[in-house]
């Protein structure tokens, strides 16, 4: 017979890497929001799971508890195989730990297939999530890179991570760069899956004594950041960044490659087109339709991006610790870093 298994005995295998976990619902609801890294092995797809809804609400229970069964008979051998196929331990989730879960590991456990159903569902593991990140105790050095737009602050905290060190990517984990050009070339997460995300990623941080993240706003995308981390960010050694605009210009061509997604380059720019001053818009849309980028951004820095910079930097009563000038993201990566190892080795010496 299977086991049941609480969301806190599932965390503590997971971060053992000693579980391997399963979405059982239908694609949608796993697309939607679902464990981080857990597989999906639908028990209905979409379509059947409609099905049976609907019978469940306008006939019976008992007739859509027949025609899941129905379905489910005629997919067995092909679902076990699947499940066969994975030698890690397993654990199966549904919505609330209901009859999906159920019967996929009572199926299994007749099979000769161990698997544990977590108690709850993904409901559960969402509460939990929540909970968790309003009361757990994180409290590390937290360094805060700040710079105006292309500066390559998500570069440098790549290449931070790179060498070893602690980072909160935000963006990445919002699938969204946070302006109105910030889902361009990504997919962005809903609430459910960036909270899921900074969880699994501050517990990967929790061994050590500092992490570095970039100066977001309380929003990203339709993202809401936690107060955890604006707590830690009011709390932090600031670093403000400053590259020439050249090298911003450059780095912004780099991230966004509007050659290949000129079509949503214009649906974002006309969205803030009469934000600017209108011979300068007319002048960036011109530059846009004649493939003229560089030009183009960097009027859209000069003219839209840098001044709302400036302007929301004012609104934050911050005192910036330190100053990187560089002509990269490579050089500031390096200056960065000598002033993390510098302030931590202090302390380290201060304790």
């Amino acid at each position: 017979m299977f086991q049941d298994i609480t969301i806190e005995e599932c965390s503590k295998l997971r971060k053992q890497g000693e579980l391997v976990l399963i979405d059982v619902r239908s694609p949608s609801e796993y697309n939607e929001a679902s464990i981080p890294g857990s597989l999906n092995i639908p028990i209905f797809n979409d379509q059947e799971r409609a099905e049976i809804g609907t019978l469940y609400k306008q006939v019976s229970v008992q007739a859509a508890k027949e025609r899941g069964l129905e379905i489910v008979s005629a997919k067995l051998p092909t679902f076990i195989k699947t499940f066969a196929g994975i030698s890690e331990n397993k654990a199966v989730f549904c919505w609330r730990g209901g009859m999906r879960s159920k019967t996929t590991a009572t199926v299994l456990s007749l099979m000769g297939i161990r698997v544990y159903r977590i108690t709850g569902g993904y409901r559960a593991y969402r509460q939990y999530v929540v909970e968790r990140l309003n009361d757990i105790c994180y409290e590390p050095q937290s360094f805060i890179i700040h710079g105006n737009t292309g500066s390559g602050k998500t570069a440098i905290l790549h290449k931070m991570k790179q060498n070893g060190h602690p980072v909160l990517d935000l963006e990445g984990l919002a699938g969204h760069r946070g302006s109105i050009f910030g889902g361009i070339g990504l997919k962005a997460h809903n609430q459910k899956t960036f909270d899921s995300l900074l969880l699994d990623n501050i517990h990967e941080n929790e061994k050590f004594s500092y992490v570095l993240f970039e100066a977001e706003s309380r929003r990203i995308g339709n993202i809401t950041v936690p107060d955890l981390m604006m707590e830690l960010r009011a709390k932090g050694h600031h670093i403000s960044l400053e590259m020439t605009l050249e090298a911003r210009v450059n780095q912004i061509i780099e991230d966004y490659k509007p050659w290949e997604n000129i079509d949503e380059c214009m649906r974002s720019f006309r969205k803030i087109k009469s934000r600017i001053h209108t011979p300068v818009a007319a002048e960036i849309e011109a530059c846009l339709i004649s493939e003229k980028y560089h030009a183009a951004v960097e009027l859209l820095l000069t003219y839209y991006y840098d001044p709302r910079y400036s302007h929301s930097t004012s609104e934050h009563d911050e005192q910036i610790s330190s100053i990187v000038r560089a002509a990269n993201t490579a050089e500031a990566t390096i200056k960065i870093e000598q002033i993390v190892n510098s302030l931590m080795e202090r302390k380290s010496m201060e304790q």
